[in-house]
């Protein structure tokens, strides 16, 4: 209680500082205004008048600045919104003072009343100018006990970044120059560091100013860009660090916590992705959502991420119970396993998914539950049948039955001309997808896109456990690329996709530049702080030397998102689904699954609209 007391009182003396410095900037700028009215005649002042008309304009300062929130703490010292709540404040104040001097019968000529307006704005908006400076360099860390950074970019997301440098007196960061290719930006200073060129005049910056790390200060800065930027400041001896993608920071600013090393996902797969939030959350807010394979890397991902639109319920289903834990404890930092939104479930049992679809009611599901590892599956095809094509027709079964209206699919890229069981097995639930779609009014589709940064299956992941061991790094063929995307980026398309009217497609997600694997593998082998040696060992089965995301046939046409193309697909009744049995030989159970895959006659018939709404 005391300590609250003490807070007020501390507040109320601030507040009561700012309110006596604005009347006694007004009192001058009224002595001032008079004077340059008279000539400077001290002689002609009515010091009497004067007083008595500051005294007035006292109140009047004081109530006006009251309206707008000028005493109130509403705003930081010396911010833009608190100068702009002094200018409403003296062009009310100002007026007024001008009509009660002439009811008090002219204390001071008119003249100097509307000149002190504008000179009491002036001294005001400077006194909290200075203070804020003092208080700027009071925060301002020294130079010799933190690291020298040579900040590339000077837009919103590198001011932003050192403010939050220059205002923590502990930052082990001290910007000393900025970087930027804007010619508009050549004069320009931030805080008071400097735009000393462009991004072919690092080497010599880093050395005028003896820099300690680089810091790319960039939120949108693409893949390509953040390599190319690397590359530059790699042979100075320098640090290099990055702040994060737009996509981590969902429109929050930058702090001096975000700024971390260059990892091998900001050269691989970051691209800003624009989402329309109103759309998103229209189908997200206020509902029940239900996530299969949530303790998966797709599947946490978006948890985390669909979480932030307040869904009415958020429920969580897995086989995998570790997988749930670390999911939770992401999310609420707990993980106590007490909340009954997390379901251990497998969805190869139809009898435990109709228990968790009554209990929780799910209005709309994201299904990333799957096999999805390809040499596995070449090896154990029918755990591709049992998975990945009966537990999402199982899925989709108990979806319609149970009155969801909206069903995103996860699939993969392998399921555009497949040449897999991986590849077989999704583009089967790509078919049956679009099958269930024609009998619901709501929509359901799937999502298909390419290799995934930082999942527990990326090729990033593989080739960091070989450096610990000491390698090689294994590389199946010399010209061998794939499609890479961050988690976090491709989540937030999927959960875009999910908002797009769509009768049935896979919604077919823009990965950028496909990626030599070995142009990978030698970047991180020259990182290694050993050598590394990089070996080719050969396509496995069923794999592609170069994947590709749409199919034979299908068109990259985008009428609703710029990143992601919508596709239709030949629907598959899932009774034809008894053709395919587990037990079945290997190489005939591979061939039914091909069968299923590529046969445009085991297609439903699309009901009309009506129909489908009724």
């Amino acid at each position: 209680m005391e300590s609250v007391r003490a807070w007020r009182w501390a507040a109320l003396r601030g507040r009561a500082a700012r309110a006596g410095a604005d009347v006694l900037a007004l009192a001058v700028a009224l002595l001032i205004a008079t004077l340059l009215r008279h000539d400077g005649h001290v002689s002609h002042l009515n010091l009497t008048g004067l007083l008595a008309l500051a005294a007035v304009g006292a109140v009047v300062q004081v109530a006006a600045g009251l309206h707008f929130g000028l005493y109130t703490g509403r705003w930081s010292y010396g911010c833009f919104e608190e100068i702009a709540a002094l200018a409403k404040t003296a062009a009310v104040a100002t007026p007024v003072i001008f009509v009660l001097d002439t009811l008090l019968g002219r204390l001071a000529p008119r003249s100097a009343i509307i000149g002190s307006g504008l000179i009491a704005l002036v001294l005001a908006a400077g006194v909290r100018y200075a203070v804020r400076l003092l208080r700027d360099q009071r925060l301002r860390p020294s130079p010799e006990q933190g690291s020298r950074v040579v900040v590339m970019g000077a837009g919103e997301g590198a001011a932003q970044v050192v403010r939050a440098m220059l205002r923590s007196p502990a930052s082990p960061y001290v910007p000393v120059a900025l970087l930027d290719d804007d010619p508009a930006k050549r004069s320009l200073r931030v805080m008071g560091v400097p735009v000393t060129g462009n991004r072919h005049a690092l080497a010599d910056v880093v050395r005028r100013f003896r820099a300690d790390a680089v810091l790319i200060a960039i939120p949108s800065a693409g893949a390509d860009l953040v390599r190319t930027l690397s590359d530059l400041a790699r042979p100075l001896n320098v640090d290099v660090k990055v702040v994060p993608p737009v996509v981590e920071l969902f429109g929050r600013s930058v702090s001096i916590d975000d700024i971390r090393p260059v990892s091998h996902a900001d050269l691989l797969g970051r691209r800003e992705i624009s989402i329309d939030l109103a759309a998103v959350a229209g189908y997200l807010a206020g509902r029940r959502v239900l996530v299969t394979g949530a303790g998966g890397s797709i599947g946490s991902e978006l948890c985390r991420q669909l979480a932030r639109f307040q869904p009415a319920r958020l429920v969580m289903l897995d086989r995998d119970e570790s997988g749930l834990h670390a999911v939770q404890l992401s999310l609420d930092g707990r993980g106590l396993l007490d909340d009954r939104n997390l379901v251990v479930a497998d969805i190869r049992d139809q009898q435990r998914l109709d228990e968790v679809f009554r209990e929780h009611r799910p209005q709309v599901v994201f299904h990333a539950a799957a096999l999805k590892h390809l040499p596995l599956l070449e090896m154990h095809p029918a755990e591709a049948l049992k998975t990945n094509v009966l537990g999402t027709y199982q899925i989709l079964q108990t979806a319609l039955r149970h009155g969801v209206d909206r069903l995103v699919n996860i699939s993969t890229d392998k399921a555009a001309e497949p040449v897999s069981v991986l590849g077989y097995s999704k583009r089967i639930t790509e078919r049956l997808t679009a099958a269930a779609d024609t009998a619901v009014a709501g929509t359901y589709c799937s999502v298909r896109f390419g290799n995934v940064l930082g999942s527990r299956g990326s090729v990033l992941t593989a080739f960091a456990a070989q450096v610990a061991a000491g390698g090689p790094l294994a590389v199946t063929d010399p010209e061998v690329s794939r499609f890479f995307m961050t988690v976090q980026e491709a989540v937030r398309l999927v959960i875009q996709a999910g908002a797009l009217d769509s009768a049935g497609e896979v919604l077919v997600l823009d990965m950028g530049e496909p990626v030599r694997i070995a142009d990978v593998a030698h970047r991180i082998a020259a990182e290694a702080d050993r050598h590394i040696q990089v070996v080719y060992t050969g396509l496995r089965a069923g794999e592609k030397l170069h994947e590709v995301l749409l199919g034979p046939g299908e068109v990259d046409r985008r009428p609703n998102h710029p990143l992601i193309s919508q596709v239709p697909v030949p629907p598959l009744d899932g009774a034809v689904l008894s053709l395919a049995d587990p037990a079945a030989p290997r190489t005939d159970l591979i061939a039914v699954l091909r069968w299923l895959a590529e046969s445009p006659a085991l297609s439903v018939v699309r009901e009309p609209q009506q129909a489908r709404q009724r």
